[in-house]
């Protein structure tokens, strides 16, 4: 039997939902991980069904009724679906958990500071500024057609754009990035057909053939070619780094102190990109030293835990044990549907 209030955490993205139940001393009593379940990417049935399996496998160990406070992480169109607002009743839950931006909890994710700035680098890019764990000013995060520079869709669109000015120059590219984009995106092209004209209207047309989003998949082949030491790749992963930090100076007072949270996919601790990043915001803001997101769903535990704590408790030492405690209990979540 726990003693106390239990606060709960949900991190909601396109590929998985990750929910964390946990006391004010940082226990972590439950965990799951699951589905996506954002309404953009997944539709909303699809989205609901994912959050609820989730969560109810994160509760299956405790008792619902001790939740006191709970905070959602969520992008996309479900924060005002009154089918959402049914999922906590149903799941025997006194409170609705309050909703927060993916921003926000990727900030909180990084530190228990509860000002200072966010970058985060996935399919898509953007920048905050944040004052008491609320993003106060962002910059780009326009989506692909309008910015997005630095991003996963940039990496992807900026690799096929260089591998289309080399066939344009006569060049069939054989090894290194160039020929793993086209690999990825000509499966079926026979090994040493020619290029010219043919090879280049297979690839555009390959390209076209599907949302542009979907170019985003050819980032991971850019920073894998990076740390093999591929000279395409390198130029690019530094023009990307270029572009993120022009986006987060856009939010960011010169001089600052404040802490810089990194986060994303192709922001990840070992990503080549994100190291390019941390050698520019020290340059840029010799004061500051990046940090890297934890779990987000121990972040959404503890921005509820800080609404409900005693004034005596040790925020920074529970946003430490919430975080990363949740980290090492990933592995061993129970999963309720594909994730990633």
């Amino acid at each position: 039997m726990t003693a106390g209030p239990l606060v709960l955490g949900l991190d909601v993205g396109g590929s998985t939902t990750r929910v964390l139940v946990a006391d004010l001393a940082g226990r972590i009593l439950g965990t799951a991980r699951g589905s996506g379940g954002n309404p953009v990417s997944n539709g909303e049935p699809a989205a609901l069904r994912a959050i609820a399996g989730t969560l109810r496998e994160a509760l299956a160990a405790v008792d619902p009724a001790g939740v006191a406070a709970g905070v959602l992480g969520l992008a996309g169109g479900l924060s005002g679906s009154p089918a959402l607002a049914g999922l906590w009743p149903a799941a025997g839950l006194p409170v609705a958990p309050r909703l927060t931006g993916d921003v926000e909890l990727a900030y909180a994710a990084g530190t228990s500071g509860p000002d200072g700035t966010a970058l985060i680098g996935g399919t898509g890019a953007v920048a905050a500024e944040v004052r008491a764990f609320a993003a106060v000013r962002t910059a780009d995060g326009h989506g692909w057609l309008l910015g997005d520079r630095g991003s996963g869709y940039w990496l992807g669109r900026a690799a096929v754009r260089t591998t289309l000015a080399a066939v344009d120059r006569g060049a069939q590219p054989a090894a290194g990035l160039l020929a793993e984009v086209l690999d990825t995106l000509l499966p079926d092209r026979p090994a040493g057909a020619p290029g010219g004209a043919g090879l280049r209207a297979a690839l555009i047309g390959a390209v076209h053939a599907q949302p542009p989003v979907r170019l985003a998949r050819l980032a991971p082949l850019v920073l894998d070619a990076a740390r093999a030491g591929d000279q395409d790749a390198g130029r690019l992963v530094e023009q990307a780094a270029d572009h993120l930090l022009d986006t987060l100076a856009a939010v960011r007072e010169p001089g600052s102190g404040l802490p810089v949270v990194l986060a994303g996919g192709v922001l990840g601790a070992d990503s080549p990109l994100a190291a390019a990043v941390r050698r520019r915001v020290v340059d840029r803001w010799p004061d500051a030293v990046p940090v890297h997101a934890g779990d987000g769903a121990g972040a959404a535990a503890w921005l509820a835990a800080r609404t409900i704590a005693p004034p005596a408790t040790d925020l920074t030492a529970l946003h430490r044990r919430l975080v990363a405690g949740a980290a090492r209990s990933r592995e061993t979540a129970p999963a309720t549907g594909p994730s990633s």
